[in-house]
């Protein structure tokens, strides 16, 4: 029969993703808003954020972390123009967004000494590969693939290279080690719900020294650009933005940090996702006719949950279609290049209440799609 309760938020996007339980636009801080972001209130407001981001995730001390343009594909690019070529490269990657940051490496940076390590939508590839003189980038979480990394126990201590990390759907949700990790990148449209277009580095001291040291032989656009005179541009890392940031977004990003504080810190956020993905796993384990994309439990994303169905790719559509329909579930089709199925953000700005009251529509949707 079709359920009669919906979700109160049926908002399930992979990116943007919802906004915080009690989100209200008129609460947030307007004194920024039509003020230059190079005023003392501007920077002010652009140091406040960092320095919460730093508190919260429990980054080290002299780490640095900024905010940067271009959400988290900009920060990406920021760090491999300009630290990339000096050592043999190691990719790791088992998803669309991992893929094409060797596509950038090989195909515009033209870099020769790169060694790709590849896995299927669903698995991780051999980790222990990773070559301790080589730089190594990877994706904490597969976005479009629901695989996450289980931990960082294969990068070396004593590693030479240094570590790239694109975290944007894992940081606020699972745990980070710090001191494993040389660059992260990340975007607050994700964990956080926070508006798109802007993205967030954090450089460890062994990421400083490579860029104060190696200059890449490529020209390198301004908005790129984090050192000068061979020193690193402080100034980015304290509030002083490469470009013009929109203050509207940066206060938005501030009300999520608050509200992380308040549950209890990332801890708790963590928790709040991992609860969210065991209403989930309940659900498919209790059914025959749909499934984790990611095959190892260990490895299952607590954001972007990715499942495939028992149905074809057409079937999928039109129960993706009634769900919207129905407006108990927006924007929680498959990505374009991974296999057909739902992803279903999990994160902690989703509610449990609202997975469990929309789990119920995708049994009424299946049904009707396939019988």
């Amino acid at each position: 029969m079709k359920p009669q309760l919906k979700p109160q938020n049926p908002n399930f996007s992979s990116g943007p993703c919802s906004k915080r339980p009690g989100y209200d636009l008129t609460q947030l801080d307007a004194s920024t808003l039509g003020r230059s972001h190079r005023s003392s209130l501007g920077k002010a407001v652009l140091a406040e954020s960092i320095e919460k981001t730093k508190a919260i995730l429990g980054i080290p001390e002299d780490y640095r972390v900024g905010i940067v343009p271009a959400s988290d594909t900009g920060a990406m690019e920021m760090v491999m123009w300009s630290m990339l070529g000096h050592r043999p490269i190691d990719v790791f990657h088992w998803e669309s967004f991992g893929s094409g940051w060797l596509a950038d490496i090989t195909k515009q940076l033209k870099l020769e000494q790169v060694n790709s390590y590849l896995a299927d939508y669903g698995s991780l590839p051999d980790l222990t590969q990773a070559n301790p003189q080589h730089d190594t980038i990877f994706t904490w979480n597969g976005t479009t693939s629901g695989v996450k990394v289980p931990n960082g126990d294969w990068i070396s201590d004593d590693r030479e290279g240094v570590t790239i990390c694109d975290a944007t759907s894992a940081v606020f949700a699972m745990p980070m080690p710090w001191e494993k990790l040389d660059v992260v990148t990340f975007s607050w449209q994700k964990v956080l719900g926070g508006e798109g277009a802007h993205g967030v580095i954090v450089l460890s001291p062994k990421a400083v020294e490579r860029l104060e040291s190696y200059t890449p032989p490529w020209p390198l656009p301004k908005i790129f650009r984090m050192t000068k005179g061979g020193k690193l541009i402080e100034g980015i890392f304290k509030g002083a933005t490469i470009n013009t940031p929109s203050m509207l977004c940066v206060v938005d990003y501030i009300d999520a940090l608050d509200w992380v504080a308040d549950i209890g810190g990332v801890g708790a956020a963590i928790e709040k996702s991992e609860s969210n993905l065991a209403v989930l796993t309940n659900f498919v384990e209790s059914r025959e006719w749909i499934h984790f994309l990611a095959k190892e439990p260990t490895q299952r994303s607590n954001t972007s949950v990715c499942l495939t169905l028992d149905a074809s790719e057409q079937q999928v559509k039109a129960m993706i279609k009634l769900l919207d329909d129905e407006g108990v579930a927006f924007d929680i089709g498959a990505y374009r290049d991974a296999p057909a199925g739902l992803r279903i953000w999990a994160g902690a700005t989703v509610e449990s209440s609202d997975l469990e009251a929309l789990l119920p529509w995708l049994d009424w949707a299946y049904a009707e799609v396939t019988q």
